[in-house]
């Protein structure tokens, strides 16, 4: 087509649907465009449609805002929506007018790009427009004044979002501003911020990063922030010079003048920095890019930014931080220096927003344990607890922190010396009949898991809520609170003598296993002289239950594990013991041990059970003569748990002392054991003849084998302890085979009781085959925000 001729264009609009802006108090119309190029004769040449939309902003419209007379005036003003249409016009406006709290409390939690208000230095007497941009470019080239007004300009037109797809299109203005920044950002501060600022509404949409990253501002912006960050370490040098000068002198004016010069410049600075902060964070959503930043020292600048005062660049640089912190490698960063000294700082402070996510980096730090020992060192822990008291969201996060420091052993006993237990206790109660929080109970399961703890707990009436409210709701984490109360020693342990009978009538019922299991490692724990276990056991027929559920695959193995306990528990006694002889809960339990050979936890509690057992006359003749236990316990003497082996050697020494046949058998067992190198050396070595000390005095060959047992005189020095003739067994040498003094018939003196029966010390439970006891199992319901 020749354009001369194209006659006229024509364009004809097309009303759409009309909606509310997601975000802001606006309405979006969405519009067709048709246009059409005419001919001469006024026939149709070329013609094209395209789909549009307008914003129309509304900054006026509050609470108090007449609907009714904006929606007119938005009619009127706006062709583009037909008259027809005024009754969804004036609803739309009343939904964004109630919509405005929660859209404004919405933002205020959380960071923003568009956030970013006009700073100082930004204000125009002119309006500017798109159409003079160029006007606006060549102010660029002229001097520093000039090109700040250009560049205010130009970013008064990027702060509008329809702008920047047409100043996108124009890479003279763009690569004029890139050039100014690069040559000229050390010249003034006000024409770095603003020109950064510019590409900053750039960087709030993804679809322009690549813009960004062309021109290598993100580069740019992390050498000027470490610039700034040396000239204020700067500026406080010199100003602490000059204070020490005034306070020589007795004069404070030049002080008082370089303070006010000192915060002018610090505003522009921190304007400076949080803008160009901003907008890497924007193109840290690029994970590669982020990897660069890292390259570049950025967690170490972000750090070195929290010595400001200044609380929503603080908000920036500890939300960057939180959104660092996820990967392993920034993390790490963030603990050779000191991060969390800084952070500590900053809690509690008045700052809402600041708190909020200061807490929520705390929180993703807490995951490594050297980080956590810092929190403690920083005295966090006092800090974290009185913001347990305060709103539920601050509350909430210190709840988690809280609980990742308490996994630790070494920091438990610190929450005695704070009001962190009578808080929790009190929160817990104050819930009534509903669910905990995890977070909540999982602490408190924690934290019972010490001794002071536990105490602190129980005062008053504690105990006696506790387990009203875990028997009532059935909770099995309120119970396993209660089991880790229940483990330590002393004289708050009697107060459990008052719910014996409520425990052991939970293990009939059919309640919940995860229930039961906590209930009856409860009753396990309770070692108390003074408690018949026997009328126990009647009352509640519990020797059937015990009994059944030591069948393998009867039931859950942790359920069976904790009947095991409870049996070991129970056996202390001397009628218990006898009850459950009587019951066939032995051959149960050798049967159970030769289902779980290879769990050394059911290997060292079943063992631990024989242990208890032997102490009696009645259950001792049962397990020695009837069971083939003393056989299982010499093959696990030599197991490779070291706690098994323990419990082992000491249930042989009572059988050894009671019963001679099997005495010699553990006896020459150990011995060949203690001795199985030299004895296989001799077993494999081949005779040689050329060798006569392999020969006797009378020419045979050199005893071997089990004959050479029989010889111990080969085997030991004799010189001042046995006669010549060597008559003296090799029972009298193993005495001695671990450097221990031993008492009679070779058992060490230390084991030795009246006669190993119930006057002699009860002996304290084993710890399990893995190093802890039994009943020390805690709950870590709580995973990270990893």
């Amino acid at each position: 087509m020749q354009a001369d001729d194209a006659r006229y264009l024509k364009r004809k609009y097309k009303g759409g649907s009309l909606d509310v802006h997601p975000t802001e108090k606006a309405l979006v119309v969405q519009y067709e465009v048709e246009a059409t190029i005419l001919g001469e004769t006024g026939d149709t040449m070329l013609g094209e449609r395209k789909e549009c939309q307008k914003i129309i902003r509304l900054k006026s419209l509050n609470s108090n805002t007449d609907i009714a007379s904006l929606a007119r005036k938005v009619v009127e003003e706006c062709r583009l929506i037909s008259p027809s249409r005024l009754p969804e016009v004036e609803q739309l406006l009343f939904y964004l007018q109630n919509r405005k709290k929660s859209a404004e409390k919405k933002e205020k939690k959380q960071i923003k790009p568009r956030d970013l208000t006009p700073f100082e230095g930004m204000e125009l007497d002119e309006e500017a427009n798109i159409n003079s941009i160029d006007d606006y470019v060549e102010l660029l080239y002229e001097d520093i004044p000039e090109k700040i007004r250009g560049a205010t300009l130009i970013l008064h037109l990027a702060r509008n979002p329809d702008n920047l797809e047409e100043l996108l299109q124009n890479e003279t203005a763009l690569g004029a501003l890139a050039r100014v920044l690069r040559e000229d950002w050390k010249q003034s501060v006000d024409l770095a911020t603003t020109i950064i600022y510019v590409f900053f509404c750039f960087s709030s949409f993804s679809q322009f990063h690549g813009l960004i990253t062309h021109y290598k501002i993100g580069a740019l912006c992390m050498s000027i922030i470490e610039h700034e960050l040396k000239r204020y370490d700067l500026w406080q040098d010199e100003l602490q010079k000059k204070k020490k000068a005034d306070i020589l002198s007795n004069l404070k004016k030049e002080y008082e003048k370089a303070l006010k010069k000192y915060h002018g410049l610090l505003t522009k600075q921190e304007q400076l920095l949080r803008v160009a902060l901003y907008l890497l964070l924007n193109l840290s959503e690029d994970t590669r890019t982020e990897l660069k930043m890292r390259n570049k020292n950025i967690v170490h600048l972000l750090v070195k930014t929290l010595d400001r005062d200044s609380e929503e660049l603080l908000v920036l640089v500890v939300s960057f931080l939180k959104k660092l912190s996820i990967f392993l490698e920034n993390k790490n960063d963030m603990a050779e220096i000191d991060t969390v000294e800084k952070l500590a700082k900053l809690v509690p402070c008045e700052h809402e927003d600041l708190l909020n996510v200061t807490l929520r980096l705390l929180l993703n730090l807490s995951f490594d344990t050297g980080l956590r020992s810092k929190m403690v060192h920083a005295d966090l822990l006092p800090k974290l607890t009185s913001l347990l008291g305060k709103i539920p969201a601050g509350r909430q996060i210190a709840m988690c922190i809280l609980y990742h420091i308490s996994i630790d052993d070494r920091f438990k006993s610190m929450f005695a010396y704070t009001d962190c237990i009578p808080q929790v206790m009190k929160m817990l109660f104050d819930c009534g009949e509903q669910r905990f929080d995890a977070e909540l109970i999982s602490f408190c399961i924690n934290l019972a898991a010490n001794k002071r703890n536990a105490q602190i707990m129980c005062e008053g009436n504690g105990l006696k809520m506790l387990m009203k409210r875990a028997l009532k709701l059935k909770d099995p984490l309120m119970m396993k609170m209660i089991r880790n109360i229940s483990q330590h020693d002393g004289p708050f342990k009697n107060l459990f003598i008052d719910y014996v009978g409520d425990l052991a009538a939970q293990i009939g019922l059919k309640e919940e296993e995860e229930f039961v299991i906590e209930c009856l490692g409860t009753l396990s724990n309770l070692t108390i002289p003074d408690l018949d276990w026997e009328l126990v056991l009647k009352e509640y027929n519990l020797v059937p239950y015990l009994k059944d559920h030591l069948k393998p695959g009867s039931a859950d193995d942790d359920l069976i594990l904790e009947v095991v306990i409870m049996i070991g528990t129970v056996s202390m006694d001397d009628s218990c013991a006898v009850m459950l002889a009587k019951s066939g809960i032995i051959p149960a339990l050798i049967e159970l041990l030769n289902a779980q050979q290879e769990d050394d936890e059911f290997v060292c509690q079943i063992v631990y059970v024989f242990y208890q057992m032997v102490f009696h006359q009645a259950t001792r003749d049962v397990i020695i003569k009837e069971t083939q236990a003393p056989a299982y316990l010499i093959d696990l003497m030599h197991d490779k748990n070291a706690e098994i082996r323990k419990v082992c050697d000491n249930t042989l020494d009572i059988i050894a002392e009671y019963d001679v046949e099997w005495g010699k058998k553990i006896q020459s067992e150990k011995f060949r054991w203690h001795n199985s190198q030299w004895l296989e050396m001799v077993e494999n070595q081949q005779m040689d003849e050329a060798e006569p000390f392999m020969y006797g005095d009378d020419g045979e060959p050199f005893l071997q084998n089990g004959d050479i047992l029989e010889r111990p005189d080969l085997f030991y020095s004799a010189d001042g302890i046995i006669p010549a003739d060597g008559a003296i067994s090799p029972e009298f040498f193993t005495d001695f085979q671990n450097g221990d003094l031993l008492g009679p018939q070779g058992f060490p003196s230390s084991s030795l009781t009246d006669g190993y029966g119930q006057t002699g010390v009860t002996p304290a439970r084993p710890a399990t085959a893995y190093g802890f006891r039994p009943d020390e199992q805690f709950y870590y319901g709580y995973t990270a925000s990893r």
